[in-house]
């Protein structure tokens, strides 16, 4: 199965929800291939937030050597589950559906709430990450 988990810049959320499900993956034997982008371009090129990889980092998950990209259309002939981490990039992914194949692809990684941007809070990564790691052992429970 392959996932792709996507947030606004690709920097804080979508690269700690491919850390995790991989890794999640991975301890189950799961033969998943995951990746990660974003909506957005400002970040394109770079890796992820230090913050991010600091915080995976201390739960044994190493994310340091992503590399932000952007969402493409091609996206939804690579992948079997494509995952916002919220409503915003959801309308924005929904926006590039060429049909309702493309669409059915898409959810929220936590399907009746949203994962808060932690960027502007170091507070929060920590909260993020357990929330994400939540969503992701729920989507594994229900896809395994």
């Amino acid at each position: 199965m392959k996932i792709l988990m996507v947030c606004l810049g690709n920097i804080c959320r979508s690269p700690l929800a491919e850390g995790i499900m991989q890794h999640l993956a991975d301890k189950q034997g799961l033969n998943w291939e995951i990746d990660s982008a974003g909506t957005g371009d400002w970040h394109v090129g770079q890796g992820p937030d230090r913050r991010s990889v600091r915080t995976a980092g201390e739960h044994g998950i190493d994310i340091s050597r992503q590399i932000c990209r952007l969402f493409r259309r091609s996206d939804f002939d690579e992948f079997d589950h494509i995952l916002a981490m919220d409503r915003s990039n959801l309308s924005n992914i929904l926006a590039m559906a060429r049909n309702a194949n493309d669409a059915n692809k898409v959810s929220l990684l936590l399907v009746d709430q949203i994962v808060p941007d932690p960027y502007h809070d170091d507070r929060q990564f920590e909260p993020v990450f357990n929330l994400i790691e939540e969503g992701c052992h729920a989507f594994i429970d229900r896809y395994k």
